[in-house]
């Protein structure tokens, strides 16, 4: 018999039950004088002991000025090591963080604003062609209960830093001393394709033990010096690189404000990482850089790639040119603090490139019919679900996409498309929302997109669905040509003859340059399939369905 498609990570290792704050003080006690962050951009080097008390300061200086456990305060600012100082101050207070995403412009900052109610918002005064002072004075009068806008390296926000006269250390202990692991202290807010954002809040318990855990199944210790080219307003920047640092004692290592390649492996260079973070699409951007070979990249020893699977070749030169051997895959969403499933050193070329790993330390993880909710057998297609201490505490004040998401069990439906193999390990083919039905029959667009990507002529391929008024969807392949080459339909039909079923062979071709994305990494399907309908002039199919 089949076993069923559930699985449950190890537990010998109890989970940490400390605050942010408290975890803080364990390491800057263990590894007070060595380095907690470089940040290279800004020619910025604290030791621990200098980074927790400037975190106490600030903390102290945010008391001071009126703001109290449970109130919220947005954070709108690439990656500075400001950043991380108020990520730090604001849990050692129990002040909940909200992550707003630099890329938002004046609609969305006054959405977030609003539906977390904050009492405050710290951003940077401007990054690249974004002007986050002026925007943030248009949307003053959209948001009533905004007291008080501070911008970075002003001198409210210097104010801020120096502490306060009226909150002395003993006021600071007092109020850390009210906090517990399991009190929400971040909102991070989902993208939203589907809708308006919804704020994933998360716990202390959640993405304390999420960063500690990703780190640790890299082996990463004190010894060691993360390279975060990462968004810090993702839980991949904030969670799983710097807490991931500040729960093993490691470095934090910002290369610059935003991603570029350059960048990433000058720091990893100059500062010698042992390990470097990414989605995909900036590994290939590193290794493609014309003069890649001059930088000595001898000191890295592992890593994370995250958002989606990584090409076999691109995972192979990361080994090989890298010298990152002992690189992770990891797979998760917001909601799960965010990882639920990691690859594991020492694991073969084919499961780090061919599935997302197995269930994390104290996660249960399950493939589900997505219509019963039954737990499916072991190599059977279904929704992803997990559960267990990364699981958010739920969407902020919105329990009826909470409920929609978090069943009365526990289970966490994540809205993707995976499959369990008999070994345990896990592999995403792709979203519900994403799954093309054609006449009834289910097509999961990464198995194309790895069948197409077998054509000597694609060099990457999405697939999605389109509407269709006799089979309800139709299969279109949107295909980025390898260099010098033209592709035809014709020629992918070719290809496809005889080798996958008739319903799954492409009916549209769009040739593209890039592919729309999230800033981490993730192909936004639903804009392509817009933009597709648009161009093919289906809109009245869609209005018709």
């Amino acid at each position: 018999m089949t076993e069923l498609a559930y699985a449950a990570g190890p537990t010998n290792r109890p989970l940490l039950t400390d605050t942010i704050g408290q975890n803080l003080a364990a390491t800057v006690a263990a590894h007070g004088d060595r380095e907690a962050l470089v940040a290279v951009h800004q020619d910025i080097r604290w030791t621990y002991n200098e980074f927790a008390r400037r975190v106490a300061d600030l903390a102290k200086g945010m008391l001071g000025a009126g703001l109290v456990t449970g109130d919220r305060v947005g954070l709108w600012s690439p990656n500075y090591a400001e950043w991380t100082l108020l990520q730090f101050a604001t849990a050692e207070i129990g002040v909940i963080l909200v992550n707003v995403n630099p890329s938002y412009r004046t609609h969305e900052l006054a959405y977030a604003i609003n539906q977390s109610e904050c009492r405050w918002i710290v951003a940077a005064p401007e990054f690249k062609t974004s002007d986050y002072r002026s925007m943030v004075a248009s949307v003053r009068d959209q948001c009533s209960q905004l007291e008080r806008a501070v911008f970075f390296w002003d001198d409210d926000w210097n104010e801020l830093c120096g502490g306060s006269d009226t909150i002395s250390d003993a006021d600071l202990d007092a109020c850390r001393a009210k906090l517990a692991c399991d009190d929400p202290i971040n909102i991070q807010y989902t993208s939203g394709t589907t809708g308006f954002p919804k704020g994933a809040t998360l716990t202390h318990k959640n993405i304390l033990n999420n960063g500690h855990n990703v780190t640790s199944g890299q082996n990463i210790t004190h010894e060691d010096r993360l390279c975060i080219p990462v968004p810090f307003y993702h839980c991949f920047g904030m969670v799983m690189g710097n807490l991931g640092c500040t729960s093993t004692g490691a470095t934090m290592v910002i290369p610059g404000d935003a991603f570029d390649p350059v960048a990433v492996l000058t720091a990893v260079e100059k500062e010698r990482c042992t390990a470097l973070y990414g989605v995909p699409t900036m590994f290939i951007a590193e290794l493609a850089l014309p003069n890649f070979d001059d930088f000595d990249l001898t000191s890295l020893r592992t890593g994370v790639m995250a958002g989606s699977l990584c090409p076999e070749d691109a995972m192979i030169a990361c080994v090989e040119k890298m010298h990152m051997v002992d690189v992770t895959n990891c797979y998760g969403m917001t909601e799960t603090s965010p990882v639920s499933c990691q690859t594991m050193i020492g694991d073969t070329i084919e499961h780090q490139t061919q599935t997302v790993g197995v269930a994390h330390p104290h996660v249960e993880v399950r493939i589900a019919d997505p219509l019963t909710g039954e737990t499916l057998q072991r190599g059977e297609h279904g929704e992803f679900c997990t559960r267990g201490y990364s699981v958010m505490k739920g969407y902020w004040n919105d329990d009826e996409k909470t409920a929609g998401a978090i069943d009365a069990d526990g289970w966490m439906h994540t809205g993707d498309i995976a499959v369990m193999f008999d070994d345990g390990y896990v592999n995403i083919v792709g979203r519900i929302k994403d799954l093309v039905i054609r006449g009834g029959e289910n097509i999961y667009p990464r198995e194309v997109e790895e069948f197409l990507l077998g054509h000597p002529d694609i060099r990457d391929v999405q697939v999605i669905g389109v509407p269709d008024a006799k089979y309800g969807e139709e299969v279109m392949a949107c295909v980025i040509p390898a260099d010098g080459v033209d592709v035809t339909l014709d020629d992918i039909k070719a290809f496809c003859q005889g080798k996958i079923a008739h319903f799954k062979v492409p009916r549209y071709l769009s040739i593209v340059t890039e592919f729309p994305m999230t800033v981490t990494g993730k192909i936004r399907k639903i804009q392509m399939r817009d933009e597709a309908v648009a161009a093919l002039g289906l809109g009245d199919f869609v209005a018709d369905a």
